[in-house]
């Protein structure tokens, strides 16, 4: 399938004419990051993106992912990439599993917190569309030496109140209660803050238990709100 390059020439136009390299090095300072920035707000890129694909809207989730595909791997600033993860966002992907190797690979080859942050709620959508398929694959990567892909299957269930797998939940903690990795620890801490709007008794009880040792970020994250 091939990349929508009118919709990529649109986004990068947008993104161009918003730029303010005045702002471009304390935002890459700020992310660590090795790539360089355009100076364009998060919320700046978000207009950018959608107003693009509202004059260019994809046909289908497959061409959508082909040029968000082709946005991700040719960026050369950070927003670029930002503007890529937004376009997953539109209605016409949400539910598809075409795709999830994207997602992967955004959360793999992006390996920062805040591309994987973005990412892995799209992963959590498909979840909730498709619980068969992808309840396997968070598994996978709950256990894969990707610390990233390990953050993602924590907290790709964050706002999901109680239609929250809490089996699948407890799976992917168990398997990163030991890792002390402070982006992991975060992630779990964060995932039972987030359920604990919906079921605080059941927080206070995994936490309690023992059957999961948590490390003291992970703990001292997860009841940061309970009495």
């Amino acid at each position: 399938m091939d990349a929508d390059l009118a919709l990529i020439a649109a986004i990068n136009d947008g993104l161009g004419a918003a730029a303010d390299p005045g702002r471009a090095p304390k935002m890459q300072a700020y992310m660590k990051s090795t790539m360089p920035y355009l100076g364009v707000s998060v919320p700046t890129v978000r207009a950018v993106t959608n107003a693009a694909a509202r004059v260019h809207p994809p046909a289908s989730a497959l061409h959508l992912a082909a040029s968000a595909t082709a946005l991700w791997r040719g960026a050369t600033h950070r927003e670029q990439r930002y503007a890529a993860t937004e376009l997953t966002g539109l209605r016409v992907a949400t539910t598809s599993l075409a795709l999830l190797a994207l997602y992967e690979e955004m959360i793999t080859t992006g390996a920062w917190w805040d591309h994987v942050d973005a990412t892995a709620p799209r992963a959590g959508q498909l979840l909730a569309a498709h619980p068969g398929e992808l309840r396997p694959v968070l598994v996978a990567w709950s256990r894969s030496p990707d610390r990233w892909l390990r953050r993602a299957s924590i907290i790709a269930q964050l706002g999901a109140g109680v239609r929250t797998d809490l089996a699948l939940l407890t799976e992917v903690i168990d398997a990163n209660a030991t890792d002390r990795d402070f982006f992991v620890a975060k992630a779990i801490g964060w995932s039972l803050r987030d359920y604990a709007r919906s079921d605080p008794e059941w927080v206070r009880g995994f936490v309690a238990d023992g059957a999961t040792v948590l490390s003291s970020l992970s703990r001292r994250e997860a009841t940061k709100h309970l009495a």
